[in-house]
C-alpha cells in the first residue's frame, strides 16, 4: 500500500517538473529560479530597480537566478523580428545595468523573448558604454523640459504598474 502511494507521488512530482520545464521554455526563460517577476495574471507589482546616480528606474519582466548569474528577461508581444530591435537591446541593457547596481552582480547576458523566438544579448562593456552615452544624450536633450506621461488610453493607464503612485492617472 505504501509503495503504491510512493509511486503515485513520484509520478505526480515528475509530471509537475515536466510541466514547469515546458512552461519555462515556452516563456524563453533560462534554467534557474525566477527571483523577480513583473508579468502574470496576478499583476503583483514588484518594486522597480533603481540606479540613483543615473536616475534610471525599470522593471524587467523576469529576473532569473541561473548558473551563469542573474539574467533579466524582457518579453515582447509584437511581431518577431529576424534580429532584436535596437531599442529593445538598449532596454535590456538598462535592465542589466540596474541588476548590476541593485544586486552587485553583473549579468553576463539578458534575454529578449518575442512570440516566436528568444534572443540572448551579451552585456558587454561596449554595450554598457553605448547605453551610458545614450542616457547622457537623452538627459541633455530633455534638460529643462517638463515631461508628462501619455494618458490617451484608459486601458493602458489601468494596467500600468505605477498607477497607484501616479498623480496623472485617468482611472481612480
Amino acid at each position: 500500500m505504501y509503495l503504491a502511494w510512493a509511486i503515485v507521488l513520484i509520478v505526480i512530482a515528475l509530471l509537475l517538473l515536466w510541466l514547469s520545464t515546458r512552461q519555462r521554455r515556452g516563456l524563453g526563460l533560462p534554467e534557474g529560479r525566477v527571483v523577480y517577476s513583473d508579468s502574470g495574471a496576478e499583476r503583483r507589482v514588484e518594486a522597480p530597480l533603481f540606479a540613483e546616480d543615473l536616475q534610471l528606474l525599470g522593471k524587467p519582466d523576469y529576473l532569473v537566478e541561473s548558473a551563469q548569474g542573474l539574467v533579466p528577461v524582457e518579453v515582447k508581444s509584437g511581431r518577431t523580428p529576424t534580429q532584436p530591435f535596437q531599442s529593445h537591446i538598449y532596454q535590456l541593457a538598462a535592465y542589466c545595468l540596474l541588476v548590476q547596481r541593485n544586486f552587485k552582480k553583473r549579468p553576463p547576458f539578458g534575454i529578449i523573448r518575442y512570440p516566436e523566438r528568444s534572443f540572448t544579448v551579451e552585456f558587454t562593456r561596449e554595450l554598457e558604454q553605448q547605453l551610458l552615452t545614450l542616457i547622457k544624450e537623452m538627459r541633455a536633450g530633455l534638460a529643462g523640459l517638463e515631461m508628462h506621461r501619455s494618458h490617451r488610453q484608459a486601458a493602458r493607464c489601468n494596467s500600468c504598474g505605477y498607477r497607484e503612485l501616479c498623480d496623472q492617472r485617468l482611472i481612480a
